[in-house]
């Protein structure tokens, strides 16, 4: 039984250690994947099933100055730049800006046009305002993503802790592992310790 509960450890710590080195990469790159995905399909006429709402947003926010035919390829390519930006994690700063700016303009159907957006209003939205209310998840996804930005307080924090737990392995490992051995102690390895120590701690990504 001992045995079992050890394994599951080293299975709950493995797993939870590759989310941390991994999850903030995957979030980016696939919330890009999902702008770029969007936006390009703008650029063919027809094919993005928000593109009327989206026109219509955009000629109400400039007081019609913007036709649509040009309002839907800026927006294709604002929401392609977005996507490449968080793809390949390039000019990040500039990215989330324009990402922020975005997702406050998806918004604004909701006050513009809300019996399109709700068959009931304020509680039963339509497909067009399911659409527009998931952009609370990217939202909450480009905050996390903006926390760990290079040069923010986050990101250094999990520099630090990161080298801490490298400088821990490779300096104390051995020495604690020798000392161990020869007391014939069987116990798991500092290693598999130090990953149950950074699998429990609340300091995250």
């Amino acid at each position: 039984m001992a045995n079992l509960r050890t394994l599951s450890d080293q299975i709950d710590a493995s797993i939870t250690n590759w989310m941390f080195r991994f999850g903030i990469v995957l979030l980016r790159v696939s919330v890009g994947i999902v702008f770029f995905w969007f936006g390009a399909l703008k650029f063919f006429p027809g094919l993005s099933p928000a593109e009327d709402l989206a026109t219509r947003t955009i000629s109400v926010l400039t007081f019609g100055l913007i036709p649509p035919n040009v309002s839907i390829v800026v927006l294709a390519t604002w929401e392609c730049l977005i996507g490449i930006g968080l793809i390949f994690g390039v000019f990040m700063r500039a990215t989330l800006l324009l990402f922020f700016l975005q997702m406050l303009g998806t918004i604004t159907p909701i006050f513009f046009f809300p019996r399109e957006v709700f068959t009931r209003i304020p509680y039963a939205p339509t497909l067009e305002g399911q659409y527009i209310i998931k952009n609370i998840v990217l939202i909450s996804a480009g905050l996390v993503i903006g926390a760990t930005v290079q040069g923010s307080v986050v990101y250094r924090a999990l520099e630090i802790l990161k080298e801490l737990y490298y400088q821990l392995y490779n300096h104390l490992a051995p020495l604690v592992q020798r000392r161990m051995d020869a007391l014939g102690l069987k116990a798991p390895g500092l290693a598999h310790i130090l990953s149950l120590w950074v699998s429990r701690s609340r300091l995250r990504p």
